[in-house]
């Protein structure tokens, strides 16, 4: 079953347009990745929140592609953008 992943993290003051870069040249390789169904990122108006609205296979799916995201350095070079951690939320498909 699929499962939906929004990951949350606070801009660095004046680093919104270099994420935006940053993110666009990372998304194909993440939309290509095994178990990625899509991806969207959400800037807030006053461009200190990015919400990326992640759908995947399994959770396990998001963890391999994780893991080679942090093995390729493209964590670190996110995190330079950022404030502290990501805050990370999975969901379930509730069916009703």
């Amino acid at each position: 079953m699929s499962v939906l992943v929004q990951l949350e993290v606070a801009v660095n003051p004046g680093s919104a347009e270099t994420l935006r870069q940053i993110l666009a040249d990372l998304f194909p390789d993440t939309r290509a990745y095994d178990g990625c169904i899509d991806i969207t990122a959400y800037l807030s108006e006053d461009e200190k929140t990015v919400i990326f609205i992640e759908n995947w296979e399994s959770k396990e799916h998001y963890g391999k592609y994780l893991a080679w995201r942090e093995e390729t350095g493209s964590l670190a070079a996110l995190g330079e953008h950022v404030q502290g951690p990501p805050n990370i939320r999975y969901f379930n498909v509730l069916d009703a």
